[in-house]
């Protein structure tokens, strides 16, 4: 049987349910969570962690089985975060925001064994339960078991969070820091999400890099605005945890519900994506929201200059740290704040324990100012793709062998992630942004499939071709727009079939993911020479909608 580490005498953590477990021994009383008004201590976080670990196991989590939670940000999110990989299972975190078969399809993916969830969403969730054969528990974390559990799925029990913490703390299994820890699930060019692989090592290497240069410590509070399912999100927890500080859990309807927090919690660290921070920005903060802030971090997508000038003004003394990065490797790049003057476009250089290069296709590093991929390597980099080794071994490639160290020719080739993203690199080494490679479109901080909105619009039956796309769009970064063919069935009339296909998507996508601009063709879209719709072709020639409906 393992024995546990003694963390008080300054074992550093290795696993990512350690990490928690460490801040406990060093910090027992310090509040490890804020969510409604309830405070929770490292103490008592850890003491509900093990007893939840030892209470997957007692429903029989096999070994890397996979346990999926979605839930909203609350106490029991975090606790079921951490003990599946303290049981020896995967984490499967699941955005709140997807709709009944948007988790359907990550359920199936992933072959989750467990979910965790509530009664609420399992009630939204039953009729898709079905498609899910993997799956052989359900623990209810607000306690309110359906009438009739047969009604899910005959395979399926439905436990009380209650009853599962109820277990008593067991020994949990041996395991090493490059075992699987988390799949995150992001949108993948080909249509569904893709589950990314990260292990133990990846996480806590991460959270270690991140609170260095952001300089975090044990009197922080930091509050999470963002979903806890995204890479960025889930730092909260994990750089907070490495250090002994307090994560302040908002689910938030309005941006004002954010300042409120900032005031009402003396919030020391925020990270968010750029839309959130202009409508803050185009707030009056109340007094008190920027007096405790230390930094501000920014991530998933370029920053606009005016919002960044705004946020200065708004919080003078709080530190802005412009960041890049991708969940293939969490974070590659961040502009430290006494930079942001001089290079207020630039993403930065590497963070830390992480090297980054400019290459071009051959593999070789470009000259200053040309533009080539960034590619990454390091102990961030993940594992792969869940169960799909061709897109893995395009992404996932190894370090070219001229960039290795005086030497290093001996060394089994070691994998990069080849971000897909094109940047260039100034004489002084500061990396800047200059465009994606690939298709996706990131709009309010979310990487969107026009494969995956394209699927919704013709499950409509209104539409006989589509082919979605973006414009820039200064509040969203990008705004998803669709060129349409209407289908026999439409009426023939724009605006009512306008309307009818937008009821439609709001049915079934999350509202970052919904078009913001319909436009109606009467000729069919252009295709390629294989035949397939052509959306780069149609973006050159026809994708410059100039004025958006708001």
């Amino acid at each position: 049987m393992p024995e546990a580490s003694d963390f008080h005498s300054g074992v550093p953590p290795v696993l990512l349910h350690e990490l928690p477990a460490r801040a406990a021994a060093c910090w027992p009383g310090h509040t490890a969570l804020t969510v409604e008004g309830l405070h929770l201590s490292y103490a008592d976080l850890q003491s509900q962690m093990e007893r939840c670990t030892a209470g997957l196991l007692a429903l029989g989590l096999e070994r890397g089985a996979r346990v999926a939670v979605y839930l909203e940000k609350r106490v029991e999110a975090v606790v079921a975060s951490f003990a599946a990989p303290a049981a020896g299972g995967v984490l499967v975190p699941v955005n709140p925001l997807l709709k009944a078969g948007q988790v359907a399809h990550i359920l199936q993916d992933a072959q989750a064994q467990v979910l965790v969830t509530s009664a609420a969403r399992l009630a939204v969730l039953a009729p898709v339960l079905a498609s899910c054969p993997g799956l052989r528990h359900v623990v209810l974390c607000d306690g309110h078991l359906p009438a009739a559990p047969d009604a899910f799925s005959a395979h399926v029990g439905v436990h009380a969070w209650s009853d599962v913490l109820a277990s008593q703390p067991v020994a949990p299994p041996r395991l090493l820091d490059m075992d699987v820890a988390v799949i995150f699930y992001t949108s993948g060019s080909t249509g569904q999400p893709k589950g990314v692989v990260l292990s133990h090592r990846n996480l806590v290497a991460g959270a270690t890099s991140v609170a260095s240069y952001l300089h975090n410590h044990a009197d922080d509070t930091l509050l999470a605005v963002l979903p806890l399912s995204f890479d960025a999100g889930f730092s909260q927890l994990t750089t907070a945890f490495l250090v002994g500080a307090r994560v302040v859990l908002l689910n938030y309807l309005l941006p004002r519900d954010v300042l409120q927090a900032m005031v009402r919690e003396r919030v020391t660290g925020l990270t968010a994506v750029p839309p959130l921070y202009m409508q803050l920005a185009a707030l009056d903060w109340p007094a008190g929201a920027a007096q405790h802030l230390r930094y501000w971090a920014n991530t998933g997508g370029r920053m606009p200059r005016a919002t960044l000038q705004r946020l200065r003004d708004l919080a003078p003394a709080a530190s802005p740290f412009l960041m890049y990065g991708l969940t293939e490797a969490f974070r590659s790049t961040y502009l430290p704040p006494d930079e942001v003057d001089r290079r207020p476009d630039s993403i930065g250089r590497a963070i830390p324990n992480a090297e980054v290069r400019v290459l071009r296709e051959d593999g070789s590093e470009c000259a200053v100012n040309e533009p080539g991929e960034l590619v990454h390597r390091g102990p961030l980099v993940a594992l792969g793709y869940w169960r799909q080794p061709e897109a893995t071994v395009q992404r996932f490639r190894p370090w070219p062998a001229d960039l290795l160290p005086a030497g290093g020719d001996w060394r089994a080739p070691e994998r990069a992630v080849y971000s897909g993203d094109t940047v260039r690199r100034d004489a002084d080494g500061f990396l800047y942004f200059v465009g994606r490679r690939d298709e996706m479109i990131k709009t309010s901080g979310y990487r969107v499939s026009p494969t995956e909105v394209e699927e919704v619009l013709y499950s409509s039956g209104l539409v006989a071709e589509a082919l979605v796309h973006a414009v820039p769009d200064e509040a969203l970064g990008s705004a998803i727009c669709a060129a349409l063919l209407a289908s026999p069935k439409a009426s023939g009339n724009a605006d009512a079939d306008s309307a009818a296909l937008l009821a439609h998507c709001r049915a079934h996508l999350p509202a970052y993911m919904l078009p913001k601009a319909l436009d109606w063709v009467r000729q069919p879209l252009p295709r390629s020479p294989n035949g397939k719709l052509d959306r780069q072709r149609w973006i050159q020639e026809y994708g410059s909608i100039r004025h958006l409906p708001r």
